[in-house]
């Protein structure tokens, strides 16, 4: 973990704003939090966030100089990524595949960031924070397998099919070879790589690289440096992306 992020240990900026019947992001919000990772508490955050339910917050001295970009890895071979490297725009995402928001979240708004990385104006690297457990772990392992032959996304569609996370008895070894059976992987390579220290080790380095920051709650993303909690409607995803890009824009034109 690059020192940088070492010295944000449990710092998460939080850029939510909740007025009446309106959510306002990317306002340049503080939220410091304190404390290990409780799945209850995530999920107590997540319906709070999601539902439009008040939220305690307290504004930052330097809110204009919130910048994140650092978390962007941009790597070229990471199994878990889409879009082009040099996009103007990064979206990293923390997310966890027994978290019903975020299955929410990648059912209503996923589709529409992606034709942002279809158009080449956006990136997207996911990391899977697995706070509720051995569940969710099975599931981001079998989802990096499945990266590791280039169907992340498609594994990634089919748990949170229809934007609803999947029952115990649908997340066991046996139901994560049906869906790669179905997907047409390499079912015997499939296989060896969920159980392989290799994809132990970096699904424990994602996790890591998520807490190391103070995100204990999904969803979570840094959107263009901009960090942002909960399944916001997709309309204000789109507002902070297109605010991304018209900064991307001006940097590009300050570097000339």
């Amino acid at each position: 973990m690059p020192e940088e992020l070492a010295s944000r240990r449990n710092l998460w900026l939080l850029p939510i704003l909740i007025g009446t019947g309106v959510i306002v992001v990317l306002a340049g919000v503080f939220w410091l939090v304190i404390g290990g990772s409780d799945p209850e508490s995530s999920a107590e955050t997540e319906q709070g966030n999601s539902d439009g339910g008040v939220v305690d917050i307290v504004e930052p001295e330097n809110s204009d100089q919130i910048d994140l970009t650092h978390v962007e890895q941009r790597d070229s071979s990471d199994p878990l990524a889409i879009g082009d490297v040099d996009a103007p725009v990064t979206l990293v995402v923390f997310s966890d595949y027994q978290c019903p928001y975020c299955a929410n979240w990648s059912n209503d708004t996923l589709p529409v960031m992606m034709e942002y990385v279809d158009g080449g104006q956006l990136r997207i690297e996911w990391r899977d924070l697995n706070v509720y457990g051995d569940l969710s772990e099975r599931a981001s392992k079998a989802s990096y397998a499945a990266g590791l032959q280039d169907m992340f996304w498609e594994f990634h569609d089919e748990l949170f099919l229809d934007g609803e996370i999947r029952a115990e008895s649908q997340l066991t070894e046996e139901a994560m070879l049906e869906i790669a059976e179905g997907l047409g992987l390499d079912t015997e390579q499939f296989i060896e790589d969920m159980r392989s220290d290799v994809v132990d080790e970096q699904i424990q380095a994602n996790e890591a690289f998520g807490t190391d920051l103070g995100a204990y709650s999904t969803p979570a993303f840094v959107l263009g440096g901009q960090p942002m909690l909960g399944a916001q409607p997709t309309n204000v995803f789109v507002d902070a992306m297109d605010n991304a890009l018209s900064d991307a824009h001006d940097d590009e034109h300050d570097d000339e």
